[in-house]
């Protein structure tokens, strides 16, 4: 667990710094992926799903 939660907030840190450099390349592309995989594997993935099924729900409630 605690190289998973290391790997986890390497990752966040280089998809930050991508994002914020404003030129997402393909190689950037798979660092966020590969956030996503860990954080999936992490305990914060119901919470993670939970937030974006209510996201979901509220955008798919909006009328234009």
């Amino acid at each position: 667990m605690a190289i998973s939660i290391s790997v986890v907030l390497l990752l966040v840190i280089l998809t930050v710094v991508f994002l914020r450099n404003g030129a997402l390349k393909l190689s950037h592309a798979v660092v966020c992926v590969l956030l996503g995989f860990y954080l999936a594997s992490t305990s914060m993935a119901p919470t993670i799903h939970d937030g974006m099924t209510a996201t979901a729900d509220i955008v798919s409630s909006l009328r234009p």
